[in-house]
């Protein structure tokens, strides 16, 4: 398994900077923004599409300091009932499997995207309650007219160019559970599969260890993230666990994320990466830093000391004592 890191938090450095700056923490893979929610700083889509030179001298960038790219991220919301805004996203899409696929790069993650709750429709609706039915009408719109045929059609495109589809469970997307991965890929194939981070499935009140025993039996993990989350009871009390209250607040917030060891100790994140490991992940840990209380630089930090004890570098091979 490799240490990586989303560089979206560096998005302030250049390209070269921001690789010695993780280079020298021990980090061995980046995870690289084309657009969408985690901007394009370090990647810039149309101009390495265009330029096969362009393309050649951005590998060698990364390659000379000890590190590969462990997937192209272009988070947004293809389904977006607003057409000019789910256009934009799927354009970007299609150009970062397509930059993917040329640069050898295997997995491009994004989000399912949440389509609205009819066909003129301007904003997205995310159904969180079984009941009153008309959540239910809504969901099995969503599913059977826009969130299936989508990805159907985009699990073809990818698979066309030998790429995964890492889809981020989170919250507002109608993909955010591993049971509703597993339905989406059960209806568009195996290039479906998640980007699971940890901290979106605690905060659900989802065990991340149970979560990837779950997707790992059926080869479905295909990025990892490495985020904390804190539960505050006092908050989940008064406000529930879906809070709608702004991340700002964090005082008053049922839950908001923590750098890697923050939230749960050294023991339960080495639980996750052996299970990771159990169930035939042996790729990217990639850690992505939203934490409202430490400076980018500290919490990254952090998070790399944390990690590093509990990464499973090399496998057993033969079990000489059996």
């Amino acid at each position: 398994m490799k240490l990586g890191v989303f560089t979206v938090l560096f998005s302030d450095k250049s390209l070269e900077d921001m690789l010695d700056h993780v280079a020298s923490k021990g980090i061995e893979a980046v995870e690289l923004g084309t657009g969408g929610y985690p901007g394009d700083a370090h990647c810039k889509v149309d101009e390495l599409l265009a330029d096969e030179k362009a393309r050649e001298d951005f590998l060698e960038k990364i390659s000379s300091r000890g590190l590969i790219i462990s997937a192209l991220s272009c988070h947004a919301n293809p389904l977006h009932p607003q057409k000019h805004i789910s256009k934009e996203a799927d354009e970007l899409f299609e150009k970062t499997v397509k930059l993917a696929s040329l640069l050898g790069v295997p997995v491009v993650n994004t989000f399912s995207g949440c389509p609205g709750d009819h066909e003129d429709a301007k904003h997205p609706n995310w159904p969180v309650a079984a009941w009153p039915n008309d959540f239910q009408e809504i969901l099995k719109w969503q599913w059977e007219e826009k969130i299936i045929p989508y990805w159907k059609e985009k699990a073809a495109f990818a698979e066309k160019h030998n790429i995964k589809i890492g889809l981020e469970l989170h919250g507002g997307f109608s993909v955010h559970t591993p049971g509703n991965l597993l339905r989406l890929r059960e209806a568009c194939g195996p290039a479906i599969g998640a980007n699971l981070d940890p901290s979106h499935m605690w905060w659900q009140g989802i065990d991340p260890v149970e979560s990837i025993k779950i997707l790992g039996r059926e080869g479905a993990i295909h990025h990892f993230h490495a985020k904390d989350t804190i539960i505050d009871q006092g908050n989940v009390n008064r406000n529930g666990l879906v809070d709608m209250t702004p991340y700002t607040d964090m005082k008053d917030r049922a839950w908001y994320f923590r750098t890697v060891g923050f939230g749960h100790d050294t023991k339960v994140w080495a639980d996750m990466i052996s299970a990771l490991r159990l169930y035939g992940y042996d790729y990217v840990v990639s850690i992505e830093h939203e934490d409202g209380l430490m400076s980018i630089d500290e919490g990254f930090t952090k998070a790399v000391e944390n990690l590093k004890p509990v990464m499973v570098k090399e496998s057993v091979g033969e079990m000489w004592w059996a």
